[in-house]
């Protein structure tokens, strides 16, 4: 009989596509067998639904009490907790069941930020997770992230924006001051691009998104009027994706599309770069910011309100744009 397993991870976008190498490998190497149940909140939902691997959703608004009874009726066997905070031990301690918990590496997350000298770089995070399934003898499979593709978001992307092709994908979007660009910055940017360019982000980036197609004509602005489905299908035909250190990076990951990704108060060194993304991907730093981190998550910054974010080299991410663009499309 397969072993019905309980994987729970909460939030955000980011971190749940980051699971599903875990969900790939349980489902094909666990002996025997599986049904992978998924927990997350309601609001995340669509970053795990219609994923191959799992057999029912299981979300939260509030409270892990909306939904312990139902998770107790289910019968699992195993728990995969991948996020560890309070609400996941509540959960592993009513249902009772063997658990594995991934190590979140916090002390040397913490070291890198306030440490001036240590340089010991965490490791990334889906290491961490499919550590989880050492005990089963499961192991890596070498592949990326998934996230599944279908035809209406597809076509409403295009209702959305029927323009040119090929174009840049922008993504404007971070849970964080220290991931987001300002709008002079990304204007900066956009102003050497010579190919039409896509805005993409949610509800929140809409008012920076007009602020800028206003001054830079080529940008399309599709900021707070796509699903992720619809920005999934956006970021899948774009020939260039350039992002933050957000959601939609790991996003553009999963989808192999070439991805520029613009770091700021963050680090890959903190363990949450892109996964096995596009082969020419590339990764740019900002300039003469060598106290960085600044912060773990990105909520704050040892520069102020002079955030590295904005510091990078607009003719440097052109360039990057320029490279990328010309393997895509030729000469």
């Amino acid at each position: 009989m397969a072993a019905r397993i309980l994987v729970i991870r909460f939030s955000s976008i980011g971190d749940i596509l980051l699971t599903t190498p875990v969900l790939r490998c349980l489902a094909r190497q666990f002996e025997g067998g599986t049904e992978i149940h998924f927990l997350t909140k309601e609001k995340f939902r669509e970053a795990i639904e219609g994923n191959p691997h799992v057999a029912q959703v299981h979300t939260i608004r509030d409270s892990v009490q909306e939904v312990l009874p139902q998770l107790e009726a289910c019968g699992f066997d195993y728990v995969i907790d991948l996020h560890r905070n309070i609400r996941s031990a509540i959960i592993k301690k009513r249902l009772k069941l063997v658990s594995f918990t991934f190590r979140k590496e916090n002390f040397r997350k913490w070291c890198l930020v306030n440490l001036p000298g240590y340089r010991r770089p965490v490791s990334h995070v889906v290491s961490r997770y499919l550590g989880t399934l050492a005990a089963f003898s499961i192991a890596d499979d070498g592949l990326g992230l998934d996230f599944p593709l279908t035809a209406g978001p597809a076509q409403a992307f295009r209702r959305f924006y029927p323009g040119e092709s090929p174009f840049v994908a922008w993504c404007l979007g971070g849970a964080h001051a220290g991931k987001r660009m300002s709008a002079p910055a990304v204007i900066a940017m956009l102003q050497r691009i010579p190919y039409p360019i896509v805005l993409l982000g949610g509800k929140a980036e809409a008012e920076l998104g007009e602020s800028i197609v206003s001054a830079v004509p080529s940008a399309h602005n599709l900021t707070g009027l796509l699903s992720l489905h619809e920005s999934a299908a956006a970021l899948a035909q774009a020939t260039v994706v350039v992002s933050g250190d957000t959601g939609l990076m790991h996003l553009a990951a999963a989808l192999q599309r070439p991805l520029i990704s613009l770091w700021g108060c963050t680090t890959p060194s903190l363990g949450m770069y892109p996964w096995r993304p596009h082969p020419d991907s590339i990764m740019l730093q900002p300039t003469g910011r060598s106290r960085r981190p600044c912060s773990k998550l990105g909520n704050s910054c040892k520069y102020g309100n002079d955030r590295c974010i904005n510091r990078h080299l607009p003719d440097e991410v052109s360039a990057a744009i320029e490279k990328l663009w010309a393997r895509q499309t030729g000469p």
